[in-house]
């Protein structure tokens, strides 16, 4: 290769190079700069519904009975004769007998007292006729006033021996009608503490009872809550007002199965407890032993724990809103017509277990946010999903 080929061939390779180099960066696509889109956040939202609300306040207790006693000999005896009925469990009729003692012993006291009462009376009459006669001596001038005294004191005592005879007597007769005890309530037996054969004595139990007319039971209520009802007047504490109180729902698992009862409310209790500023109110339930309509469900039976759900007054125009949609304690998000975030001031009226119940200014199907978002910005835009009503009827809606 000749000197000038080798100066000439760099040359041209180079400027085929630059050439296509040229060729590429005409050739190549403009790029065109655009501002990237702002994300739009998507929200939850529910409409708001204007209800009419019963307040309910949830409490639980134990069944109590209404009275429950021991049921005590008032004479000493042997037993000789048992009702079936009073055994653990057994139901029993105020007035039906429950047990009998041996009685001959109190029949031979009531011959002894009659025998004591005709002798008295044979003394009283027999004084009475004497101090006649000595009346009329003395009267006469005859008898002196010793004797006069004499015969008014015998009279006195003879009174005085019929009225002693004449009360042992009715105790005799008392004596021999305790020879049967009687069941002083309708109710249900608890313990029984005797059988037949056996001897008492006067004052031993023979069982322990309890009334079945109605039931008690003891519900406690944080002070707060009572401005949700409408409780009977303190000061009418032992006037019946079972029917003035508001109505409770009670109800409890047994045998594998939830069962209900109604009952009212019917007193507080006498004080607050200071420790845990709670007051017990008192439900009663009329008859719980009583045969049911519903096949299935038990007796309300003493010694059940029961949950319960005192309904309170009426309040309109509320709102229902789940407890996660409140910020700040007082405040929620609507969405407006243009899909604009808008902060709203309510009116907490009460906050109950997941809702809260609001009052507005809300209007009726207004847009309420529910979507636990970061950060709000007053006015941002917005996309919405209307939810399904997340609000069951515990929140307290009639």
């Amino acid at each position: 290769m000749t000197m000038s080929q080798k100066l000439w061939v760099p040359l041209i390779i180079a400027g085929l190079s630059i050439f296509g180099a040229g060729v590429v960066v005409a050739t190549a696509p403009s790029m065109e700069y655009k501002e990237p889109a702002r994300a739009i956040p998507t929200v939850r939202t529910i409409a708001a519904k204007m209800q009419t609300i019963r307040y309910r306040v949830r409490s639980q207790g134990t069944v109590q009975p209404r009275t429950e006693a021991d049921l005590v000999s008032e004479i000493s005896g042997r037993i000789v004769w048992v009702s079936p009925s009073l055994v653990a469990g057994g139901f029993i009729k105020q007035g039906d007998p429950l047990l009998r003692l041996e009685k001959r012993d109190f029949e031979l006291a009531v011959k002894r007292q009659r025998a004591s009462l005709k002798r008295a009376t044979s003394e009283l009459d027999f004084a009475a006729s004497e101090l006649k006669r000595r009346q009329g001596l003395s009267d006469a001038g005859v008898a002196s006033p010793s004797q006069l005294s004499d015969a008014r004191r015998g009279g006195s005592v003879a009174e005085a021996n019929v009225s002693d005879a004449r009360a042992g007597l009715e105790q005799a007769l008392r004596d021999l009608d305790r020879t049967e005890i009687i069941a002083p309530f309708d109710g249900r037996v608890r313990e029984k503490h005797v059988d037949a054969g056996q001897y008492i004595a006067q004052g031993n139990a023979i069982a322990r009872a309890y009334a079945t007319d109605y039931v008690e039971i003891r519900l406690p209520i944080p002070d707060e809550e009572l401005a949700f009802l409408d409780l009977p007047d303190p000061r009418r504490a032992g006037v019946d007002v079972s029917g003035d109180g508001p109505v409770v729902r009670l109800s409890s698992i047994f045998a594998g199965s939830r069962h209900e009862w109604t009952g009212r409310v019917v007193r507080t209790e006498a004080e607050i407890d200071s420790r845990s500023r709670m007051v017990s109110v008192v439900a009663r339930v009329e008859d719980p032993y009583a045969v049911s309509d519903i096949e299935s469900r038990p007796p309300l039976a003493v010694g059940l724990f029961v949950e319960a759900e005192i309904i309170g007054p009426e309040a309109k125009d509320v709102i229902v809103v789940p407890r996660y949609a409140l910020r700040e304690d007082s405040k929620i998000l609507v969405v407006d017509e243009e899909d604009h975030l808008r902060t709203r001031q309510v009116s907490v009226l009460r906050i109950d277990r997941d809702d809260i119940l609001v009052k507005g200014p809300l209007a009726d199907g207004e847009r309420i946010c529910v979507s636990p978002l970061q950060v709000v910005i007053e006015g941002m835009k917005v996309r919405t999903v209307q939810d399904q009503d997340p609000i069951g009827q515990e929140s307290g809606a009639s």
